[in-house]
């Protein structure tokens, strides 16, 4: 077995209400601003660990073309690296759902953010794109899963993960049966997490350009100020005394 990869996906599922619940705008900008490397950071290493459970599972299944059964204590690691993998797709369902919730968010506190997404060549919308990937990401597995013989519902919690492994142990070819869906999932996370990864920074791009934009404002508006003030007051001498004529 390879060195397990610790993913922490904490920054951006955990935002995603939090993102909600700010009152304060300034805040908000603060946090979505550190955010941007962290996510990318933790979708760079779920993808890592995608294709490191995706290569282990090529090893078992080489391993039990030369056997009718992998031993039960190998066949432990197999059970271990597949509910890996669920949790590999849990967080990337939970980043997408977070990145869009971000996005609603700022499109509902900043009318300017608003007016810079309709200025998109394709009026485009990083929430329904996000909303997208994981449909189409859900999809995917959901057909990989039926070509098996199997359903969505078998894999959606480690109780299920784990009660459906042991029952596919027992049949004759239900290791291998487990072992190419669990390898063809894990290629397809390593794929849509590069997907994943890719929206993400076109996200981020636009939101450092409008936090820009936001920024030059904000600085043009303090030297108005700031020149307003200092400006001289007019002379009130020299002139003509004004008098009163009848």
């Amino acid at each position: 077995m390879g060195p397990t990869i610790p993913v922490c996906a904490g920054a951006a599922t955990g935002a995603a209400t939090e993102w909600t619940q700010l009152a304060n705008n300034a805040q908000l900008v603060e946090l979505l601003k550190s955010s941007g490397l962290q996510v990318d950071n933790q979708l760079r290493q779920i993808g890592q660990l995608a294709e490191q459970i995706q290569n282990q599972l090529k090893i078992y299944e080489n391993m039990l073309q030369n056997t009718a059964r992998l031993p039960d204590h190998v066949w432990g690691q197999v059970e271990s690296d597949l509910n890996r993998l669920r949790d590999v797709v849990d967080q990337g369902q939970s980043i997408a759902f977070s990145m869009g919730n971000a996005d609603d968010v700022l499109k509902q506190r900043f009318k300017s953010y608003a007016d810079l997404k309709t200025s998109l060549p394709d009026s485009g919308s990083f929430s329904s794109s996000y909303q997208t990937w994981s449909d189409t990401n859900r999809d995917t597995i959901a057909s990989t899963l039926r070509a098996a013989s199997l359903t969505a519902d078998q894999f959606d919690s480690e109780e299920n993960t784990m009660r459906s492994l042991r029952g596919m142990s027992e049949a004759a070819d239900g290791q291998m049966k487990a072992l190419q869906v669990g390898h063809e999932i894990a290629a397809q996370q390593v794929a849509q997490m590069q997907k994943l990864r890719g929206l993400v920074s076109q996200q981020m791009t636009m939101m450092g350009t409008w936090l820009q934009s936001e920024q030059t404002n904000t600085d043009l508006a303090q030297k108005r100020r700031e020149e307003f003030f200092k400006a001289t007051t007019p002379p009130t001498s020299g002139g003509k005394k004004m008098k009163v004529e009848w």
